[in-house]
C-alpha cells in the first residue's frame, strides 16, 4: 500500500517554518502499513498546488494527504487548487457554515475574539470541492475534506500542527484502518556504512523486507530499521545478517 504527502506553505519553502507535519503524517501512515513513496512541498500558489495534486494522482497512490492552506486569508488557496485539479467547482457548504459560526461564537464567549459574526474571510473556509465530504476540525475553524479519486483516497487537512494532528487521528486514520505492519529498530555494531552496503543489498534480494540505514558518523554504530508485513520474514532477515557476522543491539 503506497501513500503520498503534499504539504503547502510559503513558510516551508523559505525555511521560516520547519515542516514537522510531513514527518508526523509519514510516521502515522508507516505505522498503519503504508509505504510513503513521496513527500512534496509547494508554496501558496494555486497552479503549483494544482499541478502537485494532479501529478500525485497520476501515480495512483492508495492514499494522498494534503496539509496546509485552508485558513481565511488570501494565501489559503488549497481547496481552490484541489477543486481545479479535479476539474470540479467549489461549493458553499451550509453545514460547514453552521459549524464555523458555532466555533466563533464559542471563541467570543470565551473572550478570545471580539466579534462572533461571520464575515467573508470566515465564510471562505466553508467552500469545499463539489462532492467532497467535510472532515471535522475539533480544535480549529477550517474543516478538512475527503474524497475518492479513482482508487486514491484523498484527505485535505489544515496546516496548523495542532489541528492537523487532531484531524489525522480522529478523521483520517479511522477511515484507513490498520494493516499488519512491523518495524524493528536495531543498532549494527559496524562503523563503516560502505562495508554494510553489500550485505544490505543481499538481504533485500533474498527477503520481503525494506531497510533504512542511518549512520551516526564514522567510528560509531549504524542504525538499521527493518520494515515488513511478516514478523517471521524480519526475523529471518535479521538472522541471515547475524550469520554473516553482523552483531546488533536492540534500540
Amino acid at each position: 500500500m503506497f501513500a503520498e504527502i503534499i504539504t503547502v506553505g510559503d513558510e516551508l519553502l523559505t525555511g521560516n517554518t520547519v515542516d514537522s507535519n510531513s514527518a508526523f503524517i509519514a510516521q502515522k501512515l508507516t505505522e498503519r502499513g503504508f509505504w510513503v513513496r513521496r513527500i512534496t512541498t509547494v508554496g501558496d500558489d494555486v497552479e503549483e498546488i494544482k499541478n502537485a495534486v494532479k501529478e500525485a494522482l497520476s501515480r495512483e497512490p492508495e492514499v494522498l494527504i494534503i496539509a496546509g492552506g485552508l485558513g481565511p486569508t488570501h494565501d489559503d488557496v488549497t481547496m481552490a487548487a484541489v477543486a481545479q485539479a479535479l476539474n470540479v467547482e467549489l461549493e458553499l457548504r451550509e453545514d460547514v457554515v453552521e459549524r464555523i459560526e458555532v466555533f466563533y461564537r464559542e471563541l467570543y464567549e470565551e473572550g478570545i475574539v471580539e466579534d462572533p459574526n461571520l464575515n467573508e474571510a470566515r465564510i471562505k473556509m466553508a467552500y469545499l470541492p463539489k462532492g467532497a465530504e467535510a472532515l471535522d476540525n475539533s480544535v480549529g475553524a477550517a474543516p478538512g475534506a475527503y474524497f475518492k479519486h479513482n482508487s486514491t483516497e484523498v484527505f485535505v487537512l489544515p496546516g496548523m500542527p495542532r489541528e492537523m494532528k487532531a484531524m489525522l487521528e480522529n478523521e483520517v486514520l479511522p477511515r484507513l484502518g490498520k494493516r499488519k505492519f512491523i518495524q524493528e529498530k536495531l543498532l549494527a555494531e559496524i562503523t563503516d556504512e560502505s562495508k554494510l552496503a553489500p550485505l544490505l543489498n543481499e538481504v533485500l534480494e533474498r527477503f520481503d523486507v525494506r531497510i533504512h540505514s542511518s549512520p551516526k558518523g564514522f567510528g560509531k554504530y549504524i542504525g538499521i530499521i527493518l520494515f515488513g508485513e511478516s514478523e517471521e520474514e524480519i526475523k529471518r532477515a535479521k538472522k541471515f545478517m547475524e550469520k554473516r557476522g553482523l552483531r546488533f543491539e536492540n534500540v
